[in-house]
């Protein structure tokens, strides 16, 4: 858990699994008075993974769109603000000013067709 008294806590229900698209991602808004929390689920086959909604090169939001962060092809994340690639089941930076660092994960699991926090 971090420090951030905005990011949900574990077992929070974010939604169905089938509200994400395959291949696809959804992002997720959390506020608590000041504080607020953006994360990322991304889905790939069955696979989900939740990261922090921020590039760790210059900590801005990945996608100035809700929902929109995969490339055109489906095979990366992509920072809207400087063009990192980021491979979706690993946050792995593959590309760009960013490269071989890492999205900061945000734990999540499907627990009975629900995506929720781990």
């Amino acid at each position: 858990m971090s420090g951030n008294p905005a990011r949900p806590a574990a077992g929070t229900d974010l939604c169905a699994l089938d509200e994400i698209t395959e291949p696809g991602a959804k992002s997720f808004r959390f506020r608590a008075e000041a504080a607020m929390f953006a994360g990322v689920v991304v889905r790939v086959g069955e696979e989900i993974r939740g990261y922090v909604d921020s590039c760790p090169h210059a900590g801005w939001p990945l996608s100035a769109l809700d929902d929109r962060y995969l490339t055109r092809d489906h095979r990366h994340i992509l920072c809207a603000g400087h063009g990192a690639l980021f491979t979706p089941l690993t946050g792995e930076c593959v590309a760009g000013p960013c490269f071989g660092e890492h999205l900061s994960p945000w734990p999540v699991e499907v627990r009975e067709g629900r995506v929720v926090t781990a």
